[in-house]
């Protein structure tokens, strides 16, 4: 591949499926002639290979013993390296030390490099009582792996501020590390009982916002276009399909640039 991307954090309901989901969607509609391969390592919440859209591939991490082999990942890397295309891998946070362990011990980033291969760690950051959880993670994945870094950012549960008041981009884990994040993803703040509801019952019902658009009510249909327009314009601002890694705006959900 040329491409692999990667959705990482050790912190479980954060929303790694979702950001997946949304990734590998907007991927395949960039990727011109590329195929965009998915895989799914989360052996506990396989959401991500439910979408059948996406023809995800589940990759076995649990053994007989509810123990993780990870040499599983050594098939994983085998294909990312010998296919073509662009990769999604969604990394489950039980499978997330071991994969950080893996890469590390393997020295997976430079390998990649060496195939000419880029990597990109996506992680998904939210507030409220996981927020400090989060961090943890995101600081775990910057300092452990060589690679870009995409933040997703994640209100459902909480604004993502420290308890005095700074914003992420002013938190010691964005200084400590902003010059290999190449974008962050706002995935903004939505009334619960309308887009929250019809994300909802989109991502239970395992549909692409593709699917969902053809097959729901008007203002369902309509209130999807405007969160996948919003989202994809956002992805649009970071350099991803490509070798370049030039700083680039965070995206508020109207468009406008933080």
């Amino acid at each position: 591949m040329r491409e692999v991307h990667f959705i990482v954090q050790g912190k479980g309901g954060v929303g790694k499926s979702l950001s997946s989901t949304i990734l590998a969607q907007y991927l395949k509609a960039k990727a011109a002639n590329d195929t965009v391969h998915c895989f799914d390592t989360d052996p506990v919440n396989k959401t991500f290979s439910r979408f059948k859209e996406l023809k995800p591939e589940m990759v076995k991490i649990l053994t007989e013993n509810n123990t993780i082999n990870t040499r599983v990942f050594d098939g994983l890397m085998e294909k990312i390296i010998n296919e073509k295309g662009i990769g999604v891998v969604d990394n489950g946070a039980a499978t997330f030390v071991p994969l950080m362990s893996y890469i590390a011990e393997n020295h997976v980033d430079e390998l990649l490099k060496e195939e000419k291969i880029r990597l990109v760690l996506h992680v998904p950051v939210t507030g409220g009582q996981d927020l400090r959880d989060c961090l943890s993670g995101l600081k775990q994945t910057a300092e452990g792996i060589d690679a870009d870094i995409v933040v997703w950012l994640n209100e459902y549960k909480g604004e993502i501020k420290a308890p005095d008041g700074k914003g992420f981009t002013e938190l010691p884990v964005y200084q400590e590390h902003k010059s290999k994040i190449i974008g962050m993803i706002n995935m903004g703040l939505r009334n619960p009982d309308t887009y929250g509801k019809d994300i909802e019952v989109m991502v239970s019902n395992s549909l692409t916002f593709d699917e969902a658009i053809r097959s729901f009510g008007i203002m369902e249909r309509q209130r999807l276009k405007t969160v996948k327009r919003e989202l994809y314009e956002q992805l649009d601002k970071i350099p991803l399909l490509t070798t370049e890694t030039e700083p680039v705006k965070t995206a508020k959900p109207n468009g406008q640039e933080a």
